[in-house]
């Protein structure tokens, strides 16, 4: 099983970021890596959010894992304050 080496919470933020500004997805530019690095942590927020909305997975979900378990994965990926 693949581990990322990074934050959750980061990668979450760079995705919304670039998905904002990146021509590939909402935004317009062709060209969108230094506007996401220079602006991921505007959307830090956002990124919380969602993984808050995660913390208890859906009847699909849990029928093929432990429920306990990504709660638990989830809460951890949280920031401090934000559980």
């Amino acid at each position: 099983m693949n581990v990322s080496k990074g934050d959750v919470v980061e990668r979450i933020a760079r995705v919304l970021a670039g998905q904002r500004l990146s021509a590939n997805a909402d935004g317009s530019s062709t060209s969108a890596g230094s506007q996401v690095d220079a602006s991921w942590s505007d959307h830090v927020d956002d990124a919380v959010a969602v993984l808050r909305t995660l913390r208890e997975p859906d009847a699909r979900m849990a029928a093929v894992g432990d429920p306990e378990v990504w709660e638990r994965m989830v809460l951890a990926a949280l920031p401090e304050g934000h559980r």
